[in-house]
């Protein structure tokens, strides 16, 4: 069985939605194939899945073999844009295989590590039981909440003013429209001689009961907004204002995980931890002495991956785990009192796959093949 390529785009972005991706990074479908690949008459399905950390060529010999008609790779193999095509670079033979194949390339990357649930979180469920808070906080802007609109409208008209906004894209929040706020104010002008006020006179200073009308609006409203508040107010000037909004923290997305442990551990115990969860037999420990001796390790902050940009701007903790850092970063960390725990960079997110791979299979209610890539492994090896 298959499902069209846009379903299953649209689930996976469900499991990591693509406005909490880090604004560097280059996430979603990154390539659509033309056709599909078994009725080029048809638009593209999938029905074998192969998902991986990295786009490399024994991965690419694998989805061939696997006859995938879709990659997910966590790492973006498209991540800088490409200024020409050609044989040398990995990135460029991966997009041109695919693309000769037939086959849809997605990565889900800082999505995938800010969602709940995602990268971040089973990371985090090596370090132990606790509270755990993203250490960096999503933020997003719905599209229709790009703006807030502020007008003042007589009582008797707001209605009249408020649907006419509705109408043209204002007031939407999630899946409720016609959203405003309605306060009680009181307006003053003093019209010119070549004006006509719709209420009192010129050249008298006027006194008017008013309505503050607030609505948030999307970017390509606002021209059809101005034309409601030209046709539509009754004023012959009507006051309005335009405040661009600013992303809102949403709860459990972010970058990174805190996790305030329940219990209190030791460095070794917490290394102990992760070899396990991860599957390693050696990680690199650059331990304080006080932990290094035994004291106390409280609490810990977790990034898959590279946690430079986000662990500068979480400081206070006893330890912190992520796949690479560089050399003074760690020595930063050090100077500040916490040991750092070092798992190489993939084998911080490589885990993960096989828990992304089966509640995909759930959201596609078996209709999918999707298999874990048995070729994609951590380049970097311990000897």
């Amino acid at each position: 069985m298959a499902l069209p390529l846009t379903r299953v785009v649209a689930l996976l972005e469900r499991l990591a939605p693509l406005a909490y991706a880090e604004e560097w990074d280059n996430v979603g479908l990154l390539l659509e194939p033309l056709a599909d690949r078994r009725a080029a008459a048809e638009p593209p399905s999938v029905a074998r899945a192969l998902v991986t950390i990295d786009l490399t060529e024994a991965v690419l010999d694998e989805a061939a073999e696997r006859d995938a008609d879709l990659i997910v790779a966590y790492h973006p193999p498209i991540f800088r844009p490409l200024r020409r095509l050609g044989t040398r670079a990995l990135a460029d033979r991966a997009v041109q295989r695919c693309a000769r194949a037939g086959v849809a390339i997605y990565s889900p990357h800082t999505a995938l590590d800010a969602a709940p649930g995602g990268v971040n979180d089973w990371l985090a469920g090596a370090v132990g039981a606790g509270e755990r808070v993203p250490l960096v906080d999503g933020r997003v802007l719905g599209r229709t909440q790009a703006f807030k609109l502020v007008t003042f409208v007589p009582p008797e008209h707001v209605d009249t003013v408020a649907n006419a906004l509705a109408r043209a894209g204002a007031g939407v929040i999630g899946e409720y429209t016609e959203c405003s706020s309605r306060t009680n104010a009181t307006g003053t002008f003093l019209g010119g001689t070549q004006t006509n006020p719709a209420v009192g006179e010129r050249g008298k200073l006027e006194r008017v009961e008013e309505i503050r009308l607030e609505m948030v609006c999307p970017e390509r409203a606002l021209g059809a907004v101005a034309r409601v508040l030209r046709d539509v107010h009754p004023y012959e000037e009507p006051a309005w204002d335009v405040y661009p909004l600013a992303p809102r923290p949403d709860a459990g997305f972010g970058m990174g995980r805190g996790v305030i442990l329940a219990e209190p551990t030791t460095l070794e115990a917490l290394v102990a931890r992760l070899k396990t969860h991860l599957g390693q037999s050696t990680l690199r420990v650059a331990a304080t002495e006080p932990q290094r001796a035994g004291t106390a390790v409280r609490n810990v902050a977790v990034c898959a991956g590279s946690g430079s940009g986000v662990f500068e701007r979480a400081p206070g903790f006893d330890a912190y785990v992520t796949g690479e850092l560089s050399h003074h970063g760690v020595l930063a960390l050090l100077s500040a009192g916490a040991s750092v725990v070092l798992t190489e960079h993939s084998s911080s997110e490589r885990g993960f796959l096989s828990t992304y791979a089966r509640r995909l299979a759930e959201l596609t209610e078996g209709a999918l093949e999707i298999a874990v890539s048995e070729r994609d492994r951590e380049p970097i090896e311990s000897w």
